[in-house]
């Protein structure tokens, strides 16, 4: 599972065969969510995680979006 980064106790990653569109998992305590990132960052799915912990996730999704897209790139092209 290729790391993105991980701030605050949240981790970004990406599983070794993911698909279109470009997306980013996130684990949080026993949580975790899936944001779409290619236009506006947004969530797909998510179980056990509450909604402050969410949209953290978020927030710090959005902010880090350029090099989530990035990193897709480096790994998947």
């Amino acid at each position: 599972m290729p790391k993105v980064f991980e701030q605050d106790g949240y981790k970004f990653s990406f599983y070794s065969n993911e698909h279109r569109p470009i997306h980013v998992h996130v684990r949080y305590g026993s949580g975790e969510a899936v944001f779409e990132i290619e236009n506006e960052v947004e969530l797909r799915q998510s179980h056990g995680l509450k909604v402050g912990e969410l949209s953290k996730a978020q927030r710090l999704a959005e902010m880090n979006k350029d090099i989530i897209i990035q990193k897709w790139h480096e790994v998947f092209n």
